[in-house]
């Protein structure tokens, strides 16, 4: 008998990988077929806690039997304890005295930094109207809404989806000298990643931010770190800008805030950049909800022990023992790491010829990742994971590298 494909409801933007995910638990999924997978993606780092995390879940159950959404239109007993919980782990960490303001996803947390910051520049700094600029750096990704893909260099994200939104100066990534030359007196603020992770793990040299911290507190900008995927444990600190012992003014968190349960996203950062956003100025209707804050306050609550931090700084030098390894053996041409996040280039000339091949041999050895930019693969496992598990994963790269 023959059979007919079904041609499938879904718009074609994303090319997964062949297999269908039904369950999860920690660093473990299982397919239709019942087929068990080591997951070390992470949903990008929103699966910082693994997969089903007890007390996460328990958040969530406990909140669906309450209430669920109120709209910011009315307040609801758990935002404030969001917001003192979320400001009390992060808040030190940044310049001045902080506020948070909750919205769902990452590009919402970026669009909205953006808003504030051009806000303060007109209404604090006294830039003239419409013509507030901010410095980012090339290879960035920072979302996909019209106005943050106007600042990206990757043909994927920018083709036929103009006219462009004014107002970006891009310079490269880790060079200071080149980011002070962009500064000028229309400059509002300077957004980066601490780590480009969607370009496969750059780490910048180790006085770049330092120094951009620097040009930005003599040039009155603002400095804004986008740690929705480094933020939250993932380099083994709460925030990656601990590495460098710097603090910005505004930060971006998303993805690990929302436990891998509800989207959840937020700004935080300094009052009178926060406070130009006045009643009827930025608003979500989900921004903020009940169910978001009771899951975010229980990822507060596991962040603030430090133990999620600690455990990804200990898998982490585990991790890099092994990657190291195959980077000696000529398996691997190079590898960027920090924390428990690695980007891995496929040799040329041996092996997988790209990271999507590889990537598909790791799946047929029962480990799930991520390739990005042809020849790379980005390594992101729950910090959950235990030393066997991770063991067990590197041992199937090592496998799927020969």
């Amino acid at each position: 008998m023959t059979t007919t494909a079904v041609a499938s409801a879904l718009a074609h933007n994303y090319h997964p990988l062949p297999v269908t995910l039904t369950s999860g638990s920690g660093s473990w999924v299982t397919d239709v077929d019942g087929r068990r997978y080591l997951d070390l993606l992470a949903g990008y780092s929103a699966l910082n806690f693994g997969h089903g995390h007890p007390a996460l879940v328990a958040a969530a159950h406990a909140q669906l039997d309450r209430i669920t959404l109120t709209s910011r239109a009315f307040d609801h007993d758990l935002l404030e304890p969001f917001a003192s919980a979320l400001a009390g782990l992060v808040g030190p960490l940044l310049t001045g005295t902080p506020l948070v303001l909750p919205m769902n996803t990452g590009a919402e947390a970026v669009e909205t930094a953006i808003k504030a910051a051009r806000k303060w520049g007109y209404e604090v700094k006294g830039v003239p109207d419409d013509r507030a600029t901010i410095v980012v750096a090339d290879g960035n990704f920072h979302g996909r809404t019209t106005t943050i893909v106007s600042f990206s260099d990757d043909p994927d994200a920018r083709r036929h989806f103009g006219p462009f939104t004014p107002g970006f100066r891009s310079v490269p990534y880790g060079d200071a000298a080149a980011l002070a030359a962009a500064i000028d007196e229309t400059t509002v603020a300077v957004l980066l990643e601490p780590v480009q992770g969607e370009q496969g793990v750059v780490v910048p040299p180790a006085d770049y931010w330092p120094a951009v911290r620097a040009l930005c507190t003599s040039a009155d900008v603002l400095l804004i770190a986008d740690e929705i995927q480094s933020g939250l444990g993932r380099t083994g600190t709460t925030l990656a800008v601990e590495t460098w012992g710097v603090r910005p003014d505004l930060v971006t968190l998303g993805k690990a805030l929302g436990g891998g349960i509800v989207p959840v996203s937020a700004v935080v950062g300094r009052d009178d950049v926060l406070g130009v956003l006045t009643a009827g100025t930025h608003g979500s209707t989900f921004g903020g909800n009940p169910l978001a804050c009771a899951v975010g306050l229980a990822v507060v609550d596991l962040l603030a022990s430090g133990e999620p931090q600690a455990a990804a700084a200990v898998r982490g030098e585990q991790l890099g023992a092994r990657l190291d390894a195959l980077v000696d053996a000529g398996a691997l041409a190079s590898v960027r790491r920090i924390g428990l996040w690695a980007g891995l280039d496929v040799a040329p000339g041996s092996g997988p010829a790209t990271g999507r091949e590889l990537c598909e041999r790791l799946l047929a050895r029962g480990v799930l990742a991520k390739d990005t930019h042809g020849r790379t693969v980005r390594l992101a496992p729950p910090l959950t994971i235990t030393a066997e598990d991770l063991d067990t994963a590197l041992d199937a790269l090592t496998d799927a590298l020969a």
